[in-house]
């Protein structure tokens, strides 16, 4: 999670939007690291995963309304993040983590980019 975050940063900081092909590409990246090491992950690594996704979703859901052409793609990518923070939320609430200890831990994630 660590170089997606990285990356993710990287985005943040940019003064343009990226193009939809690199958009998609670090989605399946994302989606592909999460399939494969989803159960493997410790706390600290869920908390960044569900920052990605709640990213990764909000600005889906922001480019489906300005993209026409790839309007449909975009719902798809927000949808399944949706889904992977949903499940990250769930998995952290069930380690003990209290929805306000989840928002607090994304916040300071946010806080630090």
């Amino acid at each position: 999670m660590d170089k997606l975050l990285e990356k993710l940063k990287e985005y943040l900081h940019m003064d343009t939007e990226i193009p939809f092909e690199e958009f998609s590409e670090y989605y399946r990246t994302l989606i592909a690291e999460l399939n494969q090491t989803f159960g493997d992950l410790d706390k600290d690594a869920r908390v960044k995963a569900l920052y990605i996704c709640s990213i990764v979703q909000s600005n889906a859901e922001a480019r489906a309304k300005e993209s026409k052409a790839n309007a449909k793609a975009y719902k798809k990518i927000s949808a399944k993040c949706a889904f992977w923070s949903d499940a990250i939320k769930f998995n952290l609430g069930k380690d003990g983590m209290s929805l306000e200890e989840i928002e607090q831990a994304t916040e300071e994630i946010n806080t630090n980019i």
